[in-house]
């Protein structure tokens, strides 16, 4: 059966990168032997529709055109189907085969992968795979919330989208109109940068607490989008990367291993309890909070009562 689904696939886009004008369906059913024999039209229409989308995702660029008469018919233009010649060295290359390791647990895997074999086929060097055996360690970027999709794709369409956000002090969901900017992962969390339009100013939202499904809304940005550099301090900035004071913090000890890699000093206090000072920025309470009873916060007091403001708001849901 796979081997039919192969040769149906080939003959259909011999079919579309061979003709000269667009071919309707009645005319691919006449001319491929397997559509021939399917059962009925139904039939006929659920497999075609299948291959069609099957031809798009290895990268067939297929154009849909309607004619005077209103029949819809499909062709595949070579000229929209030739890549141009690669002149990449074994450095780019092997640079490209490590970004597309990188996705192999997010949705863009096969995308990633289908992408690599396209370029090693038009004439990219195959480049020596240095973490294939020699290294215990693999490039991974853990995508797990269902809205990274959707908002992907509304940062390269740019489209202006709607969902539910629950910020990490509130026990509620509230509704935000966002034009998408950009995504980023910033210890191991992916946020997106966009403009509140109800607030008319850029904010960040971690993906994490998205509530629900993201949808899509018709229209053009109304605000400028900034350049990519901009938007990427903005994340860290406001995810806490960009350090003004120092907290001291009360850890226990064997655990919060990541707080301690960022700590400026540590000290035994013999207690099972450990004393930590850590760069303080706009966003470590809500890291703060993530390590649960194993962190106590002594200092400043405002960062003390916004990690605790999270904890009540966290005990409510």
């Amino acid at each position: 059966m796979a081997i039919a689904k192969a040769e149906r696939l080939m003959n259909l886009a011999l079919c579309l990168l061979g003709t000269r004008r667009p071919l309707s369906k009645r005319e691919l059913r006449g001319s491929i032997e397997a559509y021939l024999e399917a059962g009925s039209d139904d039939s006929f229409n659920r497999m075609f529709e299948r291959d069609k989308d099957d031809l798009r995702e290895l990268g067939l660029v297929i154009e849909t055109v309607e004619n005077l008469d209103g029949e819809t018919g499909y062709l595949a233009r070579r000229d929209s189907n030739r890549l141009p010649p690669i002149t990449l060295d074994a450095e780019e290359a092997a640079a490209l085969g490590l970004a597309a390791k990188v996705w192999q647990q997010a949705r863009l895997a096969g995308a990633a992968s289908g992408a690599l074999q396209k370029l090693r086929a038009a004439g990219m060097p195959e480049a020596e795979d240095a973490y294939e055996v020699h290294s215990a360690l693999e490039p991974r970027i853990p995508v797990h919330e269902a809205a990274f999709e959707p908002l992907m794709l509304a940062c390269r369409d740019r489209r202006p989208v709607t969902f539910d956000y629950r910020k990490a002090n509130s026990a509620r969901a509230e509704q935000r109109q966002v034009e998408p900017w950009t995504l980023e992962c910033w210890r191991g969390h992916w946020y997106l940068a966009g403009w509140d339009r109800e607030r008319s100013a850029e904010r960040v939202f971690r993906l994490s607490r998205i509530t629900g499904k993201v949808r899509s809304r018709a229209g053009a940005f109304s605000a400028e989008v900034p350049d990519v550099v901009t938007v990427r301090e903005t994340v860290e900035s406001w995810a806490g990367e960009t350090a003004t004071r120092t907290a001291r913090i009360r850890l226990r000890a064997g655990a919060g291993y990541p707080l301690r890699s960022r700590a400026t000093a540590v000290r035994d206090r013999g207690d099972g309890w450990d004393e930590l000072e850590i760069p303080y920025g706009h966003g470590l309470d809500a890291w703060l909070v993530e390590f649960g009873p194993d962190v106590v916060v002594e200092e400043p007091a405002d960062l003390r009562a916004d990690v605790v403001d999270r904890l009540r708001a966290v005990a409510k849901d």
